[in-house]
Protein backbone atom coordinates (compact mmCIF):
# COMPACT_ATOMS: atom_id res chain seq x y z
CA UNK A 1 0.00 0.00 0.00
CA UNK A 2 1.12 3.66 -0.46
CA UNK A 3 2.36 5.66 1.66
CA UNK A 4 0.82 9.27 2.52
CA UNK A 5 3.88 12.11 3.49
CA UNK A 6 5.06 11.54 6.48
CA UNK A 7 8.21 12.30 8.51
CA UNK A 8 10.19 9.09 7.07
CA UNK A 9 9.88 10.92 3.99
CA UNK A 10 11.78 13.93 4.66
CA UNK A 11 14.40 11.49 6.10
CA UNK A 12 14.52 9.94 2.99
CA UNK A 13 15.11 12.60 1.25
CA UNK A 14 17.76 14.13 2.73
CA UNK A 15 19.36 10.84 2.96
CA UNK A 16 19.12 10.53 -0.69
CA UNK A 17 20.39 14.13 -0.91
CA UNK A 18 23.50 13.83 0.81
CA UNK A 19 24.61 11.16 -1.62
CA UNK A 20 25.44 14.25 -4.18
CA UNK A 21 24.84 17.35 -2.13
CA UNK A 22 26.81 18.95 0.40
CA UNK A 23 25.02 19.58 4.29
CA UNK A 24 25.97 23.46 3.33
CA UNK A 25 23.02 22.95 0.59
CA UNK A 26 20.42 21.17 2.11
CA UNK A 27 20.91 22.78 5.39
CA UNK A 28 21.28 26.10 7.05
CA UNK A 29 24.65 26.46 9.47
CA UNK A 30 23.59 28.68 12.45
CA UNK A 31 26.51 30.55 14.53
CA UNK A 32 26.38 27.82 17.06
CA UNK A 33 27.95 25.25 14.27
CA UNK A 34 24.87 23.35 14.42
CA UNK A 35 23.19 22.26 10.65
CA UNK A 36 19.39 23.32 10.80
CA UNK A 37 16.76 22.16 7.95
CA UNK A 38 15.02 25.84 9.33
CA UNK A 39 15.70 28.70 11.38
CA UNK A 40 14.35 27.31 14.74
CA UNK A 41 12.36 30.27 16.15
CA UNK A 42 14.44 29.92 19.49
CA UNK A 43 17.30 31.03 17.16
CA UNK A 44 18.57 34.04 18.19
CA UNK A 45 22.11 33.87 15.73
CA UNK A 46 22.27 35.63 11.91
CA UNK A 47 20.29 33.76 9.38
CA UNK A 48 20.15 33.62 5.75
CA UNK A 49 17.51 32.34 3.24
CA UNK A 50 18.59 28.74 1.59
CA UNK A 51 17.64 28.47 -2.41
CA UNK A 52 20.11 25.51 -2.94
CA UNK A 53 17.24 23.05 -1.61
CA UNK A 54 14.20 24.55 -3.38
CA UNK A 55 14.91 22.12 -6.53
CA UNK A 56 15.95 19.10 -4.74
CA UNK A 57 12.93 19.13 -2.61
CA UNK A 58 10.71 19.93 -5.61
CA UNK A 59 12.46 17.08 -7.97
CA UNK A 60 11.93 14.93 -4.88
CA UNK A 61 8.55 15.92 -4.10
CA UNK A 62 7.11 15.63 -7.90
CA UNK A 63 8.48 12.01 -8.07
CA UNK A 64 6.86 11.13 -4.87
CA UNK A 65 3.59 12.51 -6.25
CA UNK A 66 3.84 10.37 -9.20
CA UNK A 67 4.83 6.95 -7.54
CA UNK A 68 1.74 7.77 -5.32
CA UNK A 69 -0.45 8.17 -8.17
CA UNK A 70 0.86 6.15 -10.32
CA UNK A 71 -1.25 2.75 -9.35
CA UNK A 72 -4.38 4.56 -9.36
CA UNK A 73 -3.87 5.84 -13.01
CA UNK A 74 -2.78 2.10 -14.22
CA UNK A 75 -6.08 0.93 -13.18
CA UNK A 76 -7.51 3.37 -15.59
CA UNK A 77 -5.24 2.52 -17.98
CA UNK A 78 -3.29 5.71 -17.60
CA UNK A 79 -0.02 6.33 -16.70
CA UNK A 80 1.27 9.15 -14.15
CA UNK A 81 4.39 11.21 -15.81
CA UNK A 82 6.41 13.80 -14.48
CA UNK A 83 7.17 16.97 -15.87
CA UNK A 84 5.09 17.17 -18.95
CA UNK A 85 4.81 19.28 -21.91
CA UNK A 86 1.22 20.46 -23.79
CA UNK A 87 1.34 23.99 -25.89
CA UNK A 88 -2.22 23.47 -26.37
CA UNK A 89 -2.83 24.53 -22.62
CA UNK A 90 0.22 26.74 -22.09
CA UNK A 91 2.95 23.58 -20.39
CA UNK A 92 5.65 24.60 -21.73
CA UNK A 93 9.21 22.99 -21.55
CA UNK A 94 9.77 26.02 -19.01
CA UNK A 95 6.54 25.61 -17.17
CA UNK A 96 5.82 22.18 -17.56
CA UNK A 97 3.10 20.08 -15.21
CA UNK A 98 4.51 18.54 -12.46
CA UNK A 99 2.30 15.17 -12.70
CA UNK A 100 0.01 14.44 -15.54
CA UNK A 101 -2.59 11.48 -15.84
CA UNK A 102 -2.24 10.80 -19.34
CA UNK A 103 -2.55 8.30 -22.20
CA UNK A 104 1.36 7.29 -23.06
CA UNK A 105 4.60 7.52 -20.82
CA UNK A 106 5.43 10.67 -23.41
CA UNK A 107 6.52 13.62 -21.81
CA UNK A 108 4.69 15.43 -25.05
CA UNK A 109 1.30 15.18 -24.93
CA UNK A 110 -1.99 16.48 -26.89
CA UNK A 111 -4.50 18.02 -24.90
CA UNK A 112 -6.96 15.44 -25.56
CA UNK A 113 -4.85 12.67 -24.07
CA UNK A 114 -4.40 14.84 -20.72
CA UNK A 115 -7.01 13.46 -18.19
CA UNK A 116 -5.89 14.97 -14.88
CA UNK A 117 -3.07 17.81 -14.02
CA UNK A 118 -1.43 18.01 -10.31
CA UNK A 119 0.58 20.63 -9.64
CA UNK A 120 2.73 19.72 -6.86
CA UNK A 121 3.83 22.11 -3.89
CA UNK A 122 5.64 20.44 -1.35
CA UNK A 123 8.39 20.72 0.55
CA UNK A 124 10.23 19.44 3.88
CA UNK A 125 7.61 20.35 6.67
CA UNK A 126 9.28 19.30 10.02
CA UNK A 127 12.99 21.12 11.20
CA UNK A 128 15.74 18.91 11.36
CA UNK A 129 19.37 18.89 13.03
CA UNK A 130 22.28 17.09 10.79
CA UNK A 131 24.38 15.53 13.87
CA UNK A 132 28.05 14.94 12.03
CA UNK A 133 30.41 12.96 13.72
CA UNK A 134 33.46 11.97 11.51
CA UNK A 135 31.87 9.52 8.91
CA UNK A 136 28.91 9.00 10.54
CA UNK A 137 25.57 11.26 10.18
CA UNK A 138 22.15 11.52 12.23
CA UNK A 139 19.40 13.47 11.36
CA UNK A 140 17.25 14.25 14.43
CA UNK A 141 13.61 16.17 14.40
CA UNK A 142 13.30 19.36 16.58
CA UNK A 143 10.17 19.65 16.07
CA UNK A 144 7.09 20.28 13.51
CA UNK A 145 6.27 23.46 11.43
CA UNK A 146 4.75 25.75 13.99
CA UNK A 147 8.41 25.29 16.23
CA UNK A 148 10.59 26.96 13.16
CA UNK A 149 10.66 30.03 11.18
CA UNK A 150 10.18 28.60 7.90
CA UNK A 151 6.58 28.57 5.66
CA UNK A 152 6.81 25.15 4.23
CA UNK A 153 4.48 23.69 1.44
CA UNK A 154 1.10 25.59 1.22
CA UNK A 155 1.45 27.51 3.67
CA UNK A 156 4.01 29.86 1.69
CA UNK A 157 2.02 32.61 -0.53
CA UNK A 158 4.40 32.35 -2.96
CA UNK A 159 3.69 29.03 -3.75
CA UNK A 160 -0.28 29.39 -3.09
CA UNK A 161 0.06 31.90 -5.83
CA UNK A 162 2.10 29.88 -8.32
CA UNK A 163 -0.15 27.02 -7.85
CA UNK A 164 -2.79 29.52 -8.58
CA UNK A 165 -1.52 31.65 -11.58
CA UNK A 166 -0.52 27.80 -13.27
CA UNK A 167 -4.14 27.23 -13.18
CA UNK A 168 -5.74 29.95 -14.58
CA UNK A 169 -2.71 29.78 -17.16
CA UNK A 170 -4.11 26.51 -18.27
CA UNK A 171 -7.59 27.43 -18.19
CA UNK A 172 -6.94 30.63 -20.28
CA UNK A 173 -4.66 29.40 -22.90
CA UNK A 174 -8.12 27.86 -24.45
CA UNK A 175 -11.12 25.38 -24.70
CA UNK A 176 -8.87 22.19 -25.01
CA UNK A 177 -8.14 21.91 -21.31
CA UNK A 178 -11.58 22.77 -20.41
CA UNK A 179 -12.66 19.49 -19.44
CA UNK A 180 -9.04 19.05 -17.58
CA UNK A 181 -9.21 19.07 -13.49
CA UNK A 182 -6.49 20.63 -12.06
CA UNK A 183 -5.44 19.62 -8.59
CA UNK A 184 -2.92 21.79 -6.41
CA UNK A 185 -1.20 18.70 -4.28
CA UNK A 186 0.50 19.90 -1.16
CA UNK A 187 1.60 17.99 2.55
CA UNK A 188 0.81 20.95 4.64
CA UNK A 189 -2.47 23.02 5.79
CA UNK A 190 -3.54 26.37 4.39
CA UNK A 191 -3.08 29.85 6.39
CA UNK A 192 -6.82 30.91 7.12
CA UNK A 193 -6.04 33.98 4.88
CA UNK A 194 -6.15 31.39 1.58
CA UNK A 195 -9.41 29.66 2.30
CA UNK A 196 -11.94 31.90 0.69
CA UNK A 197 -9.51 32.48 -2.27
CA UNK A 198 -9.51 28.25 -2.88
CA UNK A 199 -13.25 28.36 -2.14
CA UNK A 200 -13.81 30.29 -4.80
CA UNK A 201 -10.98 28.82 -7.18
CA UNK A 202 -12.87 25.52 -6.91
CA UNK A 203 -16.55 26.76 -6.68
CA UNK A 204 -15.37 29.03 -10.47
CA UNK A 205 -13.77 25.79 -11.36
CA UNK A 206 -10.52 27.18 -12.22
CA UNK A 207 -8.50 24.09 -9.91
CA UNK A 208 -10.66 21.49 -8.29
CA UNK A 209 -9.47 21.70 -5.13
CA UNK A 210 -5.94 21.94 -2.89
CA UNK A 211 -5.02 18.29 -1.47
CA UNK A 212 -2.45 17.88 1.39
CA UNK A 213 -1.62 14.44 1.49
CA UNK A 214 -0.36 14.88 5.24
CA UNK A 215 -2.21 13.10 7.72
CA UNK A 216 -0.38 14.28 10.80
CA UNK A 217 1.96 17.93 9.77
CA UNK A 218 1.51 18.02 13.70
CA UNK A 219 3.56 16.08 16.58
CA UNK A 220 0.97 16.74 18.46
CA UNK A 221 -2.17 16.00 16.40
CA UNK A 222 -2.72 19.87 17.35
CA UNK A 223 -5.40 21.83 15.58
CA UNK A 224 -5.10 22.13 12.13
CA UNK A 225 -7.88 22.48 8.91
CA UNK A 226 -9.35 19.00 8.16
CA UNK A 227 -11.35 20.44 5.00
CA UNK A 228 -13.17 24.38 3.88
CA UNK A 229 -16.67 24.05 3.77
CA UNK A 230 -17.02 23.96 0.18
CA UNK A 231 -13.78 21.42 -0.02
CA UNK A 232 -11.38 23.84 -1.48
CA UNK A 233 -8.67 22.60 0.39
CA UNK A 234 -8.83 19.10 1.87
CA UNK A 235 -6.68 16.86 4.23
CA UNK A 236 -5.97 12.89 3.64
CA UNK A 237 -6.03 11.07 6.26
CA UNK A 238 -5.72 7.45 4.65
CA UNK A 239 -4.26 6.09 0.95
CA UNK A 240 -7.93 4.67 0.74
CA UNK A 241 -9.74 7.99 1.34
CA UNK A 242 -6.97 10.11 -1.30
CA UNK A 243 -8.42 6.56 -4.08
CA UNK A 244 -12.37 7.62 -2.80
CA UNK A 245 -11.59 11.60 -3.83
CA UNK A 246 -9.90 10.36 -7.13
CA UNK A 247 -12.80 7.99 -7.99
CA UNK A 248 -15.25 10.96 -7.45
CA UNK A 249 -12.74 13.75 -9.43
CA UNK A 250 -12.39 11.20 -12.22
CA UNK A 251 -15.20 9.21 -13.22
CA UNK A 252 -17.58 11.65 -14.07
CA UNK A 253 -16.90 14.17 -16.67
CA UNK A 254 -16.63 17.74 -15.64
CA UNK A 255 -16.61 20.78 -18.09
CA UNK A 256 -14.98 24.75 -17.24
CA UNK A 257 -16.14 27.36 -18.75
CA UNK A 258 -16.25 31.19 -18.01
CA UNK A 259 -17.51 33.92 -19.86
CA UNK A 260 -18.77 37.66 -19.05
CA UNK A 261 -22.42 38.08 -20.98
CA UNK A 262 -25.22 40.42 -20.84
CA UNK A 263 -28.23 39.59 -18.88
CA UNK A 264 -30.36 39.59 -22.02
CA UNK A 265 -27.77 37.49 -24.18
CA UNK A 266 -27.23 34.99 -21.25
CA UNK A 267 -31.39 34.70 -21.49
CA UNK A 268 -31.00 33.82 -24.95
CA UNK A 269 -28.18 31.43 -24.53
CA UNK A 270 -30.29 29.50 -21.40
CA UNK A 271 -33.56 29.26 -23.84
CA UNK A 272 -32.06 28.02 -26.90
CA UNK A 273 -29.64 25.35 -24.70
CA UNK A 274 -33.39 24.45 -22.84
CA UNK A 275 -34.77 23.34 -26.17
CA UNK A 276 -32.69 20.36 -26.46
CA UNK A 277 -33.62 16.56 -25.07
CA UNK A 278 -31.26 15.71 -22.43
CA UNK A 279 -29.65 17.59 -19.38
CA UNK A 280 -26.05 16.86 -21.02
CA UNK A 281 -27.56 17.73 -24.64
CA UNK A 282 -28.43 20.84 -23.19
CA UNK A 283 -25.29 21.50 -21.65
CA UNK A 284 -22.90 20.81 -24.22
CA UNK A 285 -25.63 23.31 -26.51
CA UNK A 286 -24.51 26.10 -23.96
CA UNK A 287 -21.00 25.37 -23.77
CA UNK A 288 -20.68 25.50 -27.64
CA UNK A 289 -23.26 29.05 -27.48
CA UNK A 290 -21.49 30.71 -24.98
CA UNK A 291 -17.68 30.21 -26.44
CA UNK A 292 -19.09 31.84 -29.44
Amino acid sequence: MKELWTRNKEIEFFQYSRKFATPEQLFYLGDDRRYYAYWPKSYKGKTETLQSRNSLIGNFTEKYSVDLLQDYANLQGWYAVQGVICKEIGLTAQSPADVVFCQSRNRIQKASDIFAIFEVKMSTVWNWELLKQNEKEELVCLGDFKTHKGNPGLLRSDSMLKAIGKSINIRVSGYYGSRIPIIILGNTPITESYIPKVEHLKNAGISQGFWSVNPIPLDDNGNNIKSTKDLGFYRFDTYEELITKLDELMLEDREYFSSMRTKKDLGRIIEIANQEDTYEKKAEKFLNLIRE
